[in-house]
């Protein structure tokens, strides 16, 4: 049997999830020096993740990274298997089976919980299922939204949470022309909010927003950011953090909290209050969520490790919807080690561990293997490194032929399985622009399974 990484034995990976990290990965692949086949697995009919599902629409410009993933999908060492979920239509054993590695890029598919009273009344809603609902995405499309009260609450105080406070602050007119949801577009612009509330548990020097996102939401047609003056008096630790030079990020942050709390009262429709040192403690209503009970805290600690204490300071909050954007966590897959507790799959160097072995031929990348932080561009660094430990390992991987697609295609199409190729994709891409051009839109999603197929026909 010939050496693995040439051209009679090429390297066989599977990589699952088609998001950034995915894509990265299959980069460095692809650009490494031993010959490679990639075969890239998607439980959606669509790649490109969180790029096309979690961008808000009014973002456009972050949709950039799209046309380097369709360079990627173009090279003849890449071929996509949409509509295939992992786990169900084929198990990790067959992959293992039919490649010498496999590659998790699945990313963290769900939310974090509060875990407090009352948190599944109606009305009470993970920021990932809004996010998903308002991009067109399949599995939130028949959820439903009731914005027909005048107050929101969103906790949390990432850039989810702002991309959130946004969307529901923005007119109908001004998302129209982006590639929002219909469904969605019409929701929005029917709904009666007029009061949304950002909250957070820590204090201003401590918000994870950046200011580029935060300054947005004093450029908003008809809603103006409000912030309580009192809120920015900081702590001499909170002052020590803004004072070091590293966290130029967070300065620039306060400093636009500072004009928003300096700005007079306008008579706009809408107003995004944006809230410091609370935590809620309990949701509560009859049949629905009807108000927030939320504790104030207070910040204890050295500079940049400072954590939030409560006071026993209580408040409440009338509400008729609430979204938490709290963090995110993975999903376990059958077959592969899961760390419920980080909710990410337990790894060293990319290497997928069980129990502290390595486990032979499987890898991680992106949030599945570090936990949701960074940017779109920081999963090309992670992804590398783990191709690094990939390309470290070859010596060491088991160097029989492997079948690849060839034989996981035919499976699937006995199972009944419809595989949408990159080629089926494209058929499918095209399609959804020309449904967007009446409405001058940059694409109408479709945002059911049977609609992205009907596009294929049988």
């Amino acid at each position: 049997m010939s050496s693995l990484g040439t051209q009679k034995n090429p390297l066989r990976a599977a990589i699952v999830g088609s998001g950034p990290a995915g894509f990265y990965a299959a980069e460095a692949l692809i650009g490494s020096a031993p010959a490679v086949l990639v075969d890239m697995f998607e439980r959606l009919a669509s790649p490109f993740g969180l790029v096309r599902s979690g961008v808000a629409p009014d973002h456009p410009k972050l949709k950039q990274p799209i046309k380097v993933y369709q360079q990627i999908a173009e090279s003849p060492q890449f071929r996509f298997l949409g509509n295939v979920t992992v786990g169900h239509d084929v198990s990790v054993k067959e992959l293992k089976d039919c490649y010498h590695v496999v590659i998790f890029a699945c990313g963290t598919q769900t939310d974090r919980t509060m875990g407090i009273p009352g948190e599944s009344l109606p009305g009470s809603h993970a920021a990932t299922e809004f996010v998903g609902w308002y991009n067109g995405h399949p599995d939130y499309r028949d959820l439903v939204f009731d914005l027909s009260h005048e107050t929101a609450v969103v906790i949390g105080q990432g850039n989810v949470a702002v991309d959130v406070c946004r969307i529901l602050a923005k007119t109908a007119d001004e998302l129209r022309h982006t590639d929002i949801a219909a469904h969605a577009l019409e929701v929005l612009a029917q709904s009666r909010i007029r009061d949304i509330h950002m909250i957070g548990r820590r204090g201003p020097a401590q918000a994870k927003f950046t200011h580029p996102e935060i300054r947005e939401l004093g450029e908003l047609a008809e809603c103006d950011p409000v912030v309580d003056p009192r809120d920015l008096e900081l702590n001499s630790a909170s002052r020590e953090e803004l004072a070091d030079k590293r966290n130029r990020a967070n300065i620039k942050s306060y400093e636009v909290l500072q004009a928003f709390a300096a700005r007079p009262p306008s008579t706009r429709h809408r107003r995004c209050h944006i809230e410091f040192l609370k935590s809620p403690i309990e949701l509560s209503g009859e049949g629905r969520l009807e108000r927030v009970v939320l504790m104030r805290n207070r910040l204890e600690g050295e500079p940049s490790r400072q954590v939030a204490r409560e006071t026993g300071e209580i408040e409440e909050l009338a509400c008729g919807v609430l979204f938490r954007s709290i963090g995110y966590r993975g999903v376990a897959i059958l077959g592969v080690p899961f760390d419920e507790a980080r909710g990410v799959i337990p790894n060293r160097d990319g290497r997928v561990i069980d129990d502290g072995d390595v486990v032979a031929g499987l890898y991680v990348t992106g949030w599945i293997k570090r936990g949701p932080t960074g940017i779109i561009g920081t999963n090309r660094e992670d992804s590398v490194l783990t191709v690094n430990s990939i390309l470290a390992d070859l010596p060491h991987l088991d160097v029989g032929a492997r079948p690849g697609m060839d034989r996981l295609r035919a499976l699937l199409e006995g199972r009944g399985s419809r595989v949408v190729s990159y080629a089926d994709w494209q058929k499918i891409d095209a399609a959804e622009i020309r449904r967007g051009q009446p409405a001058a839109k940059p694409r109408e999603k479709f945002t059911r399974l049977k609609e992205m197929l009907d596009v294929l026909g049988s």
